[in-house]
């Protein structure tokens, strides 16, 4: 009987560690799988306005510039401007004594006081703008039709935008261009003409921007001229860290989730970028689908994967 009790006391151990062991296998497969679930976050598509442009280079110059210049031989007596000076036309900027007269003196109205010889010319401004160039100050004996100044024309003040001879479709006249000036200031620029030749090492063309601007905009200045190429009100779109390619960039793929734990690499196809956006022009998304946006790199197709944060 003793003997009896031993026996079963042995089975039952045996038969408990062979439970033990059975069960065991199960819990290991089941943290390798939890531990080949890579941690990732997703998002869902977007409806997003989004527009597609290029910056380019614009510099302010006055495209007509008057020459101030003698009219006779003679000595400067008067300089009534200084550079920087805004002139209106028809101001008088200069008076010149002709040397006949600065020899003769007032010998000539001695003789005859009727006669009311002065032998002085008055210079004025052919039209309103800004004294650019001064190239003589009183005193100064000039010849006749040498340039004494340099006014730049207010009214032929524009922008000229450099822009790539391939993009010339993408501009056309009396086109709206924005432009942001050193410092921020935003100006509405509109295309008045383009210049008839392209520069032969860039292949860039000269293109007219006219600009209204309640303050005085200095020549030389470069500005941002922004050209835009598509505009998309209303698209489908992704943040670029949820787009994945080749190494040179001719495939294109996201990670998308079919149930909570798998992933599959789907083929999209792209269209514009604005910021930290791509628009997705196929496949179609719906807006319950969701996407890898974190983690996703270097996932297999149908990778298993385990969302650490909701989106």
């Amino acid at each position: 009987m003793k003997f009896k009790h031993i026996y079963l006391a042995v089975g039952l151990l045996i038969l408990l560690y062979s439970c033990k062991g059975n069960t065991q296998p199960a819990d290991d497969a089941g943290d390798a799988e939890t531990a080949a679930q890579t941690p990732v976050t997703v998002t869902t598509v977007a409806d997003s306005a989004m527009v597609d442009y290029i910056d380019l280079s614009a510099t302010s110059v006055f495209q007509q510039k008057n020459i101030v210049k003698a009219n006779a031989n003679g000595y400067i007596q008067k300089v009534n401007i200084l550079p920087g000076h805004y002139v209106n036309k028809g101001e008088f900027i200069f008076s010149i004594k002709t040397k006949e007269a600065q020899s003769i003196g007032n010998s000539i109205n001695v003789l005859d006081t009727t006669f009311k010889f002065s032998g002085v010319n008055k210079i004025k401004a052919a039209g309103n703008g800004y004294v650019t160039q001064l190239n003589h100050q009183q005193g100064d004996y000039v010849q006749d039709g040498e340039q004494l100044a340099v006014i730049s024309d207010r009214s032929s003040f524009v922008f000229v935008m450099q822009l790539p001879y391939e993009l010339r479709a993408y501009v056309k006249n009396n086109q709206d261009v924005q432009l942001v000036l050193p410092g921020g200031e935003k100006l509405t620029a509109r295309v008045s003409s383009s210049m008839p030749a392209v520069d032969s090492l860039s292949q860039t063309q000269g293109i007219v921007l006219r600009v209204n601007s309640a303050n005085p905009i200095p020549e030389n200045l470069v500005a941002k001229a922004r050209i835009i190429k598509a505009i998309r009100p209303h698209t489908v779109s992704l943040p670029k860290s949820a787009i994945l390619s080749n190494e040179t960039q001719t495939e294109f793929w996201v990670m998308k989730l079919i149930n909570p734990t798998t992933a599959v690499k789907t083929a999209i196809t792209k269209g514009i970028e604005t910021g930290d956006r791509v628009e997705i022009l196929a496949p179609k998304f719906s807006a319950n689908d969701k996407i890898v946006i974190t983690g996703n790199y270097g996932l297999a197709d149908t990778a298993k994967v385990k969302i650490t944060s909701p989106l």
